[in-house]
């Protein structure tokens, strides 16, 4: 292989990285928004299975809990970033406005960041000097060590967009016996099946969230299946109970 082939390669895998990285950081959003809706959608399901609703009924109610909670968790995931964001902004320009127009405060306030740190003497000088030297340097010191702010760099946008598409990924899971059902008929037991196909459904966003937490397969999956579980039992009995009482 040429150096120009090796150079042409390792120029593609970096590129692939940068792709794969650019996309993981929205992993967590992918997670816990499938998670949501998966969690949220099999509850409905359960909650009208329990109480004797018929199946026009459950799809109707799922779809409906499957758009609205979908569209509201996106709309909170990009606000809260963006948010996040404008604050972050918003001390930034302030840091910047002190640094030129109230240097020497500012750079006693680099001094005594630093001592605390352990630096002193000469080398503290040196330090200081170094910082403040460049402003955006400076600014970002400020920001980090004084606030204890870090930039967001997600996109606002981009975190309501993956939230809302894993919610309605995964959270369309817990309606498709249903849909089938209704479109070309299901000869099996519609609950089970879509226990089943759900409980699969939990079972690839547990995995995929041990990737996010940094935890053993086995306990995310676990975790993950074990949540829907019981938020499905719950919405089951309660339809029921419910059902008992109104027709009572």
């Amino acid at each position: 292989m040429t150096n120009h082939q090796i150079e042409k390669h390792e120029h593609e895998i970096h590129n692939n990285d940068g792709w794969f990285n650019k996309y993981q950081e929205y992993l967590g959003e992918f997670v816990y928004g499938g998670i949501d809706g998966a969690v949220t959608t099999f509850a409905v399901v359960s909650g009208a299975v329990g109480a004797g609703l018929s199946n026009q009924i459950i799809i109707i109610l799922g779809f409906a809990n499957l758009l609205a909670d979908g569209f509201a968790m996106s709309v909170g995931a990009y606000l809260s970033t963006k948010s996040v964001k404008d604050n972050y902004n918003k001390h930034k320009a302030i840091e910047y406005w002190e640094v030129d127009n109230l240097p020497e405060k500012e750079r006693e306030e680099i001094v005594d960041i630093y001592k605390a740190k352990g630096f002193e003497g000469e080398l503290l000088e040196q330090v200081v000097d170094v910082i403040t030297d460049d402003k955006d340097r400076w600014v970002d010191v400020m920001m980090k060590d004084e606030l204890m702010m870090t930039e967001e760099t997600k996109s606002p946008f981009m975190m309501g967009f993956v939230t809302y598409l894993s919610f309605i990924l995964i959270g369309l899971v817990p309606l498709t016996i249903y849909v089938w059902d209704f479109t070309w008929g299901f000869s099996g037991n519609l609950f089970v099946w879509t226990s089943v196909f759900t409980s699969m459904a939990f079972i690839f966003i547990g995995f995929l969230k041990t990737y996010v937490t940094q935890t053993s397969k086995i306990k995310g999956i676990l975790e993950t299946l074990i949540l829907g579980v019981i938020a499905a039992t719950v919405s089951y009995f309660v339809g029921d109970i419910l059902e008992g009482i109104i027709s009572g």
